[in-house]
């Protein structure tokens, strides 16, 4: 396959698949643009992995992946994450488990890795940034590579391909609105 990048000097041609999507801000959409692109892949015969980090396994998304044969889901989960007194030994076991299920993405050739809120995983402490760091140059110029999450540190930034940020200007959970099924998660 050959991707089109648009740059200010014109067209540049990138054979293949290997690029960086970085889907961050407070605002909401993040997972649900990462299961969109996924959607797209899986429809145009890509294999994709989706691995989701801090978040329970239970969701609308993970009920629909299972349906898509080309698209493999993936949460250590089915434990509630919640990190109301901050990690606990049990976010550490996730972190790293969902991280060893993007490893193993990757030997296995993925052409898409979805990464779903990992980038938190750094914001609260319980990975290091050189994970991530080094997740995505294994993924460069090899495997197509999504992380999303609540912030993203300068270095993440610096080797991305695409930059998407994500603004909250209103949302309902803070006239205290409970999270729906099927439309919050």
């Amino acid at each position: 396959m050959v991707y089109y990048q648009k740059e200010r000097s014109g067209i540049i041609k990138d054979e293949g698949l290997g690029l960086i999507h970085i889907y961050y801000g407070e605002g909401v959409g993040k997972t649900t643009r990462a299961v969109g692109l996924a959607l797209r892949a899986a429809g145009e015969g890509l294999n994709v992995d989706f691995v989701q980090f801090m978040k329970s396994g239970r969701s609308g998304e993970a009920s629909m992946f299972k349906k898509i044969p080309n698209i493999s889901y993936r949460c250590p989960g089915p434990h509630p994450f919640i990190l109301s007194k901050g990690p606990e030994p049990v976010h550490f076991q996730h972190a790293s488990k969902a991280l060893e299920y993007a490893h193993d993405a990757i030997v296995r050739s993925t052409d898409l890795l979805i990464c779903d809120e990992i980038l938190n995983t750094v914001l609260f402490g319980i990975l290091p940034k050189d994970s991530l760091l080094e997740l995505a140059h294994e993924c460069k110029g090899k495997v197509e590579l999504v992380m999303t999450g609540r912030d993203a540190f300068p270095q993440l930034i610096e080797i991305a391909d695409y930059i998407t940020e994500f603004l909250l200007r209103k949302h309902p959970y803070y006239r205290g609105a409970k999270a729906r099924k099927g439309i919050e998660y």
